[in-house]
């Protein structure tokens, strides 16, 4: 069995506002989703957090958005496929220059919030991500979300000529298809403790979870993404960590 990357999104702070426990997170996962200033962040945040990853030895991810600050990042905007390939390279570019700065380097992109998905139901868009991917660096994975039927977007990524890594969420609910219930319908945020850190356990062992119209959704992922905002997270992302950790070290 592969071992699962543990990912978090990171520096979300604005100025004076703070968002996340990220030094609490950082030391528990392998890599640092950090935002670039569209949907959150700022030049100050974004050089501390690279400082921050370097220090724990975390992989630093780009994690460029839509120009939403208001909102986040979690609403969809009518860009062009051009203006989003040039979008994406710009916030890359930001955080290379922090990077360089503190003497390391980006390892891959994520999209953030309704970029994200709508990367993953719309050829156009993930097809402009890819073409920033490469732009700035061929050989750079591009993190795209895992559901039950990926053989679309691995064929438009190899049309691309670029690397994906497939990834699941411990606390979001999915539907039948794999994809996550937007965050507008209830129940579409795992919050228990006990929940999350099962729902890791099975994407970890390639067992099934309960998709949100009752049937059976396995997942094959290569990272696995947790949030940290408060405390009852934060201890979830420890027990997930202890919980890889035992399976890779398992017989």
């Amino acid at each position: 069995m592969k071992p699962l990357l543990l990912n978090a999104d990171m520096g979300e702070s604005f100025g004076p506002w703070v968002m996340g426990l990220d030094h609490e997170v950082m030391p528990h996962v392998d890599l640092a989703n950090i935002a670039c200033g569209f949907h959150a962040s700022d030049p100050d945040v974004m050089r501390s957090t690279v400082r921050m990853a370097t220090e724990h030895s975390v992989g630093i991810g780009a994690h460029p958005a839509y120009p939403d600050l208001v909102g986040f990042g979690r609403r969809s905007m009518a860009c062009s496929p051009a203006e989003i390939e040039n979008l994406v390279l710009y916030q890359v570019g930001a955080l290379t220059a922090m990077c360089r700065a503190e003497g390391t380097e980006i390892r891959y992109v994520k999209p953030h919030g309704a970029l994200y998905n709508d990367m993953a139901r719309k050829p156009e868009i993930f097809s402009a991500v890819a073409r920033a991917t490469k732009a700035y660096d061929p050989g750079l994975p591009l993190l795209t979300l895992a559901t039950r039927d990926t053989s679309a977007i691995r064929e438009l990524a190899e049309e691309q000529g670029i690397t994906l890594w497939f990834e699941a969420f411990a606390d979001r609910a999915y539907d039948a298809d794999g994809r996550l219930v937007s965050r507008a319908q209830p129940g579409a945020v795992h919050h228990n403790p006990d929940v999350i850190i099962d729902q890791a356990r099975r994407i970890a062992n390639g067992h099934p979870l309960i998709a949100s119209d009752g049937s059976e959704l396995t997942l094959s992922a290569d990272t696995l993404c947790v949030h940290g905002d408060n405390e009852e997270s934060v201890a979830s992302v420890r027990a997930i960590r202890q919980m890889l950790n035992a399976l890779q070290t398992s017989p």
